[in-house]
């Protein structure tokens, strides 16, 4: 099974781009984040004849996760169990009755000083205390998406830039860092011990992607069992390089 996710950064404003991705067939399942779109303004008709079931966590204006899949997608959560949020930033589901992903859009939190970021936190944490039942599980379990977060400073282009940033605040680190300890695997760093790459380039400051002026924010994390089927895990810096391209590289990870 091959999985991309993606952060579109508006599926309205940049559904060309998404299109093209859909056309190629080339994915199984696609993980979206970031559509800025409310349910019933999704725009469902434009993606009929592209073969794929829908499901929709969406929201006005801001954050939003979809998955869409050639395969059945069952067993659909929108929301972390247990956790009242108003923000839609949560899918999981069971993919071919074989995989069971889940699909995240973690808050940005902005700076550490600021109001949103024990946010962040928390929501960190309630995730932590939900995912724990999934690391030894009989089950293939896969997490992915826009974790805003750049666990490590070679994940950061140039990282005195973002001191203080909530992307690399050390409270934020600590907690991702802990599904890492516990056993959950990074998969492309993994497979990617000693590269540097990144999976987002802002619009300013001229030609971003060129002079690789980006950070590592989007991940695939796979439990104990999901990485045994791993085959590769890849950035696809493709939807960057679109026309009016989101900020965001696909990754790519492609199981047997």
């Amino acid at each position: 099974m091959k999985i991309l996710t993606l952060n579109i950064n508006s599926i309205r404003a940049h559904v060309e781009s998404f299109l093209q991705i859909l056309r190629s067939g080339e994915y199984d399942t696609i993980m979206v984040q970031e559509l800025k779109v409310e349910n019933a303004s999704f725009p469902y008709n434009l993606f009929d004849e592209y073969g794929y079931s829908i499901k929709v966590f969406g929201q006005k204006s801001w954050n939003g996760v979809a998955i869409f899949s050639k395969n059945s997608i069952e067993d659909v959560v929108c929301g972390i169990p247990g956790y009242t949020d108003i923000n839609a930033r949560f899918m999981e589901c069971v993919i071919d009755g074989r995989i069971r992903l889940i699909n995240v859009y973690m808050p940005n939190g902005e700076s550490i000083d600021s109001p949103k970021f024990p946010y962040k936190l928390e929501w960190m944490r309630a995730f932590t205390n939900y995912i724990a039942q999934y690391l030894n599980s009989e089950e293939s379990v896969i997490i992915g998406g826009d974790f805003n977060i750049a666990i490590n400073d070679n994940d950061i282009w140039k990282p005195q830039n973002y001191i203080g940033s909530s992307i690399s605040a050390p409270a934020a680190r600590e907690i991702m860092q802990s599904w890492l300890d516990a056993g959950w695997t990074d998969t492309w760093r993994l497979l990617h011990p000693d590269d540097i790459d990144y999976t987002w380039y802002g619009y300013r400051g001229g030609d971003t992607v060129g002079k690789k002026q980006g950070l590592r924010l989007d991940y695939f994390l796979c439990n104990k069992n999901a990485i045994k089927i791993v085959k590769n895990c890849e950035i696809d810096i493709s939807p960057r390089l679109a026309p009016k391209p989101t900020d965001h590289c696909g990754l790519v990870i492609t199981t047997r």
